[in-house]
């Protein structure tokens, strides 16, 4: 082997180690998932004791409406939630990106809700939105409006889980493009003030394409995490009132441990997955946020 050609090798060979450390870690999960959907087993007996079923799972799965009813859901929630934290995020970092006074105040704020963990984010969203005491309620009342049992109405559920989440991640998304704005070469934002560029120009045609790397990671991070959120709406409302609530992941979670039908809930979690990888590897061939970097 050649100096040249061990030269280039180098890197992937210290590399090596890690990576199949986390395609172990990945992978044994995600067969032992596709092995147990060709399986009736529930908890509590020996996995000796389950019944092969072959694809019963996965034709039951597609045949239900209640899976697709779910997975409706699932999607406009990320789409409405995720949209609303982009141009959250996006606003408050342009906002914060220049020290203004109370700079370090308003960070601290900002990102607060990113810590708390997502059980005690439920509680006290359920809390705020309880019909009978809940702040939102009286601060309703003082508006002159009615108040609302938030969590027992479908459409005032999803907006309150909906509400719930951009509350929680808009500081994800405020973190992550406020790092690439503090990354910013200077002499290009000089170049662009030189050229006549006001502060909207600056934005749309300098800022953000330089950011659009970070804008691309950014979306597919909290699109995956949005597909698999569930303890914030297991602690709220419990998928309810009736369906309208339930994410895929809730549905999950009740046909593992609720129903006790291991195997479906397998070939459910087979389901988001590949769905999950579909809409990763469209954006990113969509976009290419690495190729566009490189040719910066």
């Amino acid at each position: 082997m050649t100096s040249a050609r061990l030269a280039r090798l180098t890197p992937y060979i210290y590399i090596l180690p890690a990576v199949l450390v986390m395609l172990a870690g990945l992978m044994y999960p995600i067969l032992s998932a596709v092995q147990l959907s060709f399986y009736d087993w529930s908890l509590g007996t020996d996995f000796e004791t389950a019944r092969f079923v072959g694809v019963d799972a996965f034709v039951e799965m597609l045949k239900s409406e209640q899976v697709w009813t779910s997975m409706g859901i699932t999607v406009a929630f990320v789409l409405i939630a995720v949209s609303a934290e982009l141009v959250l995020g996006v606003s408050l970092a342009l906002f914060l990106e220049k020290p203004v006074r109370g700079m370090r105040f308003f960070r601290t704020i900002f990102v607060l809700p990113m810590m708390i963990a997502p059980i005690c984010v439920g509680l006290i969203w359920r809390y705020l939105f309880d019909a009978n005491f809940g702040p939102v309620n009286h601060a309703v009342s003082w508006l002159g409006l009615s108040p609302q049992a938030w969590l027992a109405d479908p459409v005032l559920a999803f907006t309150a889980m909906v509400v719930t989440d951009i509350w929680q991640w808009t500081p994800f998304v405020l973190i992550m493009v406020l790092a690439g704005l503090q990354g910013l070469d200077e002499s290009v934002m000089e170049a662009a003030r030189i050229d006549g560029a006001n502060w909207w120009q600056q934005i749309v045609r300098v800022k953000l394409p330089i950011l659009k790397p970070i804008l691309i990671v950014t979306l597919l991070a909290r699109m995956i995490d949005g597909f698999r959120g569930l303890e914030v709406i297991y602690v709220m409302t419990f998928g309810g009132p009736g369906l309208s609530t339930e994410l895929f992941s809730l549905h999950i979670f009740k046909a593992a441990f609720i129903s006790q039908k291991l195997g479906y809930s397998s070939a459910l979690s087979i389901l988001l997955l590949v769905i999950v990888s579909a809409l990763s590897i469209a954006i990113l061939l969509i976009s290419n946020p690495l190729k566009a970097k490189a040719r910066r």
